[in-house]
């Protein structure tokens, strides 16, 4: 089955241009474009595709207002969000994986990294790459984040969970935590499931934002220069 995928951006030649990148990718059909938000919600809602390329600033209703309505809608819970953006901003990173977006590629990123980013999100993975991953625990670490989540939720979690997720929350794959708690990959894949499934988790990243908001991960700041474990 191809992965079904919806542009939403406000420039027509945007639009266009990512079109001409995915019409002759295998197994990846364009079902349709919206020019602004609400737009995409309307569509996301009548097409269900796979995968939403959303660009942030859109006229009538932002990207990620429309992300936050697409993943609140339980008509749509296997269509992921993908945020395209001129603005390598924080601000727009953080706000993105909290409205509940997959990934995040800049606009000017690779055509192979826009279609490996489609088919990472589709497949039900977060496009969350090291430096974004370092940026939104530095952003942490310079200020608390100001809502936070029910942290009861952790109580669920046996300790190997909560290991996971911080691990997670660290930038691990799956096969890094695999060596690093000596268990196989099966074995953390099990124990991924068992954390989205009990905390209601989308995929890795609303997983990494749950873990440093509710405080299970915590940014360390062992000197100038110091990076996340």
């Amino acid at each position: 089955m191809s992965i079904r995928v919806l542009i939403a951006d406000d420039q027509q030649l945007v639009r266009t241009g990512f079109g001409l990148i995915i019409k002759p990718q295998h197994g990846i059909e364009l079902v349709g474009e919206a020019a602004d938000g609400r737009e995409a919600v309307e569509l996301a809602a009548k097409l269900c595709p796979d995968v939403i390329l959303m660009d942030i600033r859109m006229p009538r209703l932002d990207g990620l207002e429309a992300t936050r309505r697409v993943v609140a809608d339980p008509e749509l819970q296997h269509t992921r969000v993908l945020i395209l953006t001129t603005f390598d901003l924080d601000e727009y990173i953080y706000d993105a994986l909290r409205a509940g977006a997959s990934g995040f590629l800049l606009k000017d990123a690779p055509s192979e990294q826009l279609i490996d980013g489609i088919r990472v999100v589709a497949a039900g993975d977060s496009l969350l790459a090291p430096s974004i991953t370092r940026r939104l625990i530095e952003r942490y670490l310079r200020q608390p984040a100001p809502h936070l989540p029910d942290a009861a939720g952790l109580n669920e979690l046996t300790p190997r969970e909560r290991e996971v997720l911080e691990l997670i929350a660290r930038g691990h794959a799956n096969a890094e935590i695999a060596r690093r708690l000596y268990v196989s990959d099966a074995t953390v894949k099990t124990h991924v499931a068992h954390v989205f499934s009990k905390l209601n988790l989308h995929d890795r990243a609303q997983a990494v934002v749950y873990a440093y908001e509710s405080g299970l991960a915590q940014a360390r700041t062992a000197g100038p220069g110091a990076q996340p474990r």
